[in-house]
């Protein structure tokens, strides 16, 4: 059935251990601080060996060159799988959610997660951001 969410996909397992992470985090820490900070402690609470990558750069192939810089750095990609955009802005705008759809095309990745850990209450700043390839 198109628009349901299958708790027993894996993928969806992962998404929601991420999410439980990310609200420990802002629940212990609450909102404010700098982005870096949000990203420095969702990073470390989510790595295992090969789990997490952090600031990964993403590169761009244009008219089949590859551009030699990149054309973003994901704050955290964990398993290939997920892509995690971490803000700490008074709110989300809709140009946030155009900027990791458009880094989930140009990386592959099927899904993304949205933080915004400066929401008085964390569930009014999560987004889900389904690629749709």
């Amino acid at each position: 059935m198109k628009g349901v969410i299958d708790i027993n996909d894996p993928i969806n397992q992962l998404f929601g251990k991420l999410v439980d992470i990310a609200y420990h985090v802002h629940t212990n820490l609450g909102p404010g601080l700098f982005e870096s900070v949000y990203e420095d402690v969702t990073f470390w609470k989510s790595k295992k060996p090969g789990f997490a990558e952090r600031q990964k750069p993403i590169l761009l192939s244009w008219d089949g060159k590859l551009i030699d810089r990149p054309a973003f750095k994901a704050d955290i990609i964990v398993e290939t799988k997920v892509l995690i955009e971490i803000k700490s802005v008074e709110s989300l705008a809709p140009v946030h959610l155009k900027q990791v759809e458009t880094y989930l095309r140009l990386s592959g990745i099927k899904l993304g997660l949205l933080l915004n850990f400066n929401s008085a209450y964390f569930k009014d700043g999560i987004r889900r951001i389904v690629n749709k390839l």
